[in-house]
């Protein structure tokens, strides 16, 4: 190339055009063509350049490498003029530069140049203007930042508080969600429960983000004015935040708070990228303008219409459900507030994790953060924090509970010895039951002369009525008819192995307790017509009969289907067990934060502290057990699990019924059955105190009258709703299968009062009874009678306390003024005075 034609060149295509044709002529005469190849270095940053580079034609790449940050990239087209400054001021280069193609470079070696240099001053004084008027945009950009800070530092985040603490698959999946929205610039919606720390989540897509460099700032959606002026700025006056923002980040924190307005605003943004400043009143309306934000939002709940406009919607889980990490978050609270102050950090006991995770944190992360702090306080310096210290921890599900198993470790001790059950039911309970059942067969079949009878009726109904307050369903624990079913279906397995069918549940929820309910009527008729209580033989042939459908039921199914879906018994003793003050329960928080085995539910080998097991008889997990009905206590649940999660609390009687407590129809027919029994027991004293002319010898008309004698209290509750349904209309009252509950003390207390004179007078009868069934009657022995009169003072206590709580507990389950179920007390009342009449 000639000379004049490298002239031309350098004039339109370099920043050396400003200089005299003189001056160019001279560079032009020294410059030395050379031919570079892709992917060679030109030149190191830190050494002096030995000559003047001008790049023709090709590309380069300059970088400078920084020890804290990533190496700083340029890339270089033709016309670049390299190392004028470094030769002008004899310093170092300060990039390293390579070539990324293939090369033409012209070159003016470092003598010649600075010969050039002493020759025309002009070149020096070319430079010192250039250097001026980068100084003078320099300083104009120095001032916009200055005021861009300015602007944006009341919003500014500096940096992310902490990670993503835990390692459940929980705190894995928020860690994936918040790398996958960092690859890119899309909106962002992060939305869960308050205290989950959400512009945490936001900071820490940012601060992973290729734009960490620029600035985030986060704005309250609540504080903003309805107009949305200093987000969007004002037309012709005042720059917005979006404005100043430039590349950075915007977080727009709890934007379900924000004005409608500003939200049609927002989509807009979110879908286009464009919004419109605001215009003075009766202004035209300004331009939409660009903006480079990327957008994160919070929120504390989902929004459909802002999640459509979202590439990534992000759901933070709640606290509650992410348990397994509880662990790991104490830890890290307590190294973050120990570091601060210069505190040694302390550990956390075993039992202070499990009362955490066992609390279900409806602020989440804040309220367990400041309880960990709360806690260093009161520990005073203590190396471990203990339960005591996270005294706020009270879930309402845990209210006025006591853990019998933590106040009596002796109990805790029995409750998983191999005598609890399993020795006590095949050492004692089925040898007993089969001797009873052939004493029923074969003695005497009178009740005065019957052994069997006596244990039966006098004995066995009044101590189970007055357990079911105190210790729930336990009798199912030790009952010889599913004892037998066990044992026949470990026995017909290893005769003929095979594999039990499992429950058919739908069905049996839906049909099992109609069953039940079948079945209870057919007994309650039988023992009524055929005279039970005063004929051995016949009750010896229901107790096989009961026996005979466990057994039945454990041939073809897996455990206890009987007992939780068809026994009668069971029933009863599952609904009476609702009133108990004690209850079998597990702790949340624990099995879902520490349980992968479920051995309580499944069974397996043995684990850690918990033992091996077959799981639960009736399939029940204690963590989401709601009522007492499909417990047993048999403690299984108790034996397997290796966490310590089982309790057996002390409670306030039957408060299941009032909280979590769900009706069903078939159980409250059960309930009212019940209910009609004892005045069915009752049917001979009705008749002669009434006058009525009936002749139960008559066996159909015996049945009739049976029959409706066991429906007239359903009837007489059921028209007594009807009337606080009219009467209160306008309130909604509550359901009538869930009020019916309220009638539940009152049956179980009428039963009582019933049976109590049979075990007052019957049961210290005991001796000369069994004497009498082995033929040794007339042989002098001691008995216990109560006294007439005391018989009745009980009966009319264990009457008036029914009545009472009844009341109680309709009011509980209502939560209604007391007026507004007038009815249904005055009908509790009129019941009450029946039973006295009938019974005292």
């Amino acid at each position: 190339m000639q000379n004049a034609d490298r002239i031309q060149w350098l004039q339109q295509q370099t920043s050396l055009g400003s200089l005299s044709e003189e001056v160019l002529r001279a560079i032009a005469s020294q410059i030395q063509e050379e031919l570079i190849q892709e992917n060679r270095r030109l030149i190191l940053e830190d050494t002096l350049p030995d000559a003047l580079y001008i790049l023709k034609s090709g590309r380069l790449e300059a970088y400078h490498t920084s020890p804290d940050s990533a190496a700083r990239v340029i890339s270089l087209l033709s016309g670049s003029v390299l190392h004028l400054k470094e030769l002008l001021l004899d310093q170092p280069a300060e990039q390293t530069v390579i070539t990324l193609s293939d090369c033409e470079i012209w070159a003016i070696p470092r003598e010649r140049f600075l010969e050039l240099v002493e020759q025309y001053p002009e070149i020096n004084r070319i430079f010192s203007r250039q250097l001026a008027a980068e100084l003078t945009h320099v300083t104009s950009q120095l001032a916009f930042e200055q005021e861009r800070q300015t602007a944006l530092r009341p919003y500014w985040v500096p940096k992310a508080k902490q990670g993503v603490v835990g390692t459940s698959r929980y705190a894995v999946r928020l860690r994936q969600a918040i790398k996958k929205a960092s690859a890119d610039r899309l909106p962002v919606l992060i939305f869960g429960e308050p205290g989950l720390g959400k512009d945490t989540i936001a900071a820490l897509i940012h601060f992973g983000s290729d734009d960490r460099k620029q600035p985030l700032i986060k704005i309250n959606c609540d504080t903003l004015q309805a107009n949305g002026a200093e987000l969007f700025g004002r037309a012709g006056g005042k720059p917005g935040l979006l404005e100043w923002l430039g590349n950075g980040t915007l977080m727009l924190n709890n934007v379900q708070d924000l004005p409608k307005d500003i939200e049609k605003k927002l989509l807009t943004l979110l879908a286009t990228g464009e919004y419109t400043p605001v215009n003075r009143e009766g202004a035209p309306e300004s331009q939409k303008r660009r903006s480079d934000a990327r957008i994160i939002l919070t929120s504390e709940r989902s929004l459909p219409t802002i999640q459509k406009r979202v590439a990534h919607p992000i759901k933070v889980p709640p606290l509650r459900v992410t348990k397994a990490d509880i662990q790991a978050q104490v830890k890290y609270y307590i190294s973050l507030y120990c570091r601060s102050r210069g505190l040694s950090q302390p550990k956390v006991s075993p039992e202070a994790i499990r009362r955490l995770q066992s609390y279900d944190f409806p602020g989440n992360l804040s309220e367990l953060e400041s309880l960990v702090e709360r806690a260093i306080v009161q520990s005073n310096g203590a190396p471990v924090l203990m339960e005591e210290v996270f005294w706020s921890v009270s879930p309402k599900t845990k209210r006025f509970r006591v853990n019998l198993l933590n106040a009596y470790p002796k109990l805790r001790q029995f409750l998983r010895s191999r005598w609890y059950p399993d020795r006590i039911n095949y050492g004692f309970t089925l040898t007993v039951f089969a001797l009873v059942v052939a004493i029923l067969f074969l003695g005497p079949q009178t009740r005065d002369a019957n052994m069997g009878l006596n244990l039966f009726w006098a004995w066995w109904w009044p101590v189970m009525l007055i357990a079911f307050p105190f210790v729930g369903r336990i009798w199912c624990a030790f009952c010889p008819f599913m004892i037998y079913g066990e044992l026949v279906q470990t026995i017909s397995l290893k005769l003929v192995p095979r594999q039990l069918r499992s429950w058919p549940r739908q069905s049996a929820e839906k049909w099992g307790g109609w069953v039940l309910f079948s079945l209870f009527v057919l007994i309650l008729l039988w023992e009524e017509l055929w005279d039970l209580p005063n004929t051995a033989y016949l009750s010896s042939w229901l107790l096989l009969l009961i026996t005979g459908g466990a057994i039945v039921c454990s041939v073809i199914f897996e455990r206890r289907f009987w007992c939780r879906y068809l026994c009668p018994i069971g029933g009863m003793n599952g609904l009476y067990a609702k009133l108990s003050m004690t209850e079998l329960r597990a702790q949340q928080g624990i099995c879902a934060a520490t349980c992968t085995t479920y051995q309580c539910y499944k069974g397996g080998p043995q684990k850690g502290e918990g033992m091996e097991t077959g799981g639960c008889p009736l399939y029940s997990h204690p963590a989401q057990l709601q009522d007492n009905r499909d417990c047993v206590l048999c403690m299984t649940c108790l034996k397997a699990c290796p966490h310590r999660s089982v309790e057996f609390n002390l409670r306030p009687p039957g408060i299941e019924l009032w909280t979590s407590h769900t009706p069903s129809h078939h159980e409250v027919a059960l309930l009212f059955l019940l209910f009609g029994a004892i005045f069915l027991h009752r049917l001979p004293e009705m008749v002669m105190h009434w006058n009525w002319t009936i002749d139960l010898d008559d066996f159909s008309l015996h049945a009739g009258v049976s029959a409706l004698v066991l429906a007239i209290p359903g009837a007489i509750a059921l028209f007594s709703y009807g009337l606080i349904y009219l009467l209160n209309r306008t309130l909604k009252p509550r359901k009538f299968i869930e009020l019916a509950y309220g009638y539940l003390p009152l049956i179980l207390g009428g039963t009582l009062a019933h049976y109590l004179r049979l075990g007052l007078t019957e049961a210290g009868q005991i001796i000369p009874v069994t004497l009498a069934t082995f033929g040794l009657s007339g042989i002098g022995t001691p008995i216990v009678v109560a006294d007439p009169a005391v018989i009745a003072f009980l009966q009319g206590t264990t009457l008036t306390v029914a009545t009472f709580l009844s009341i109680i507990l309709t009011q509980k389950i209502a939560r209604q003024p007391l007026l507004h179920q007038l009815p249904q007390h005055l009908t509790t009342l009129g019941f009450t005075i029946l039973l006295w009449q009938l019974i005292v």
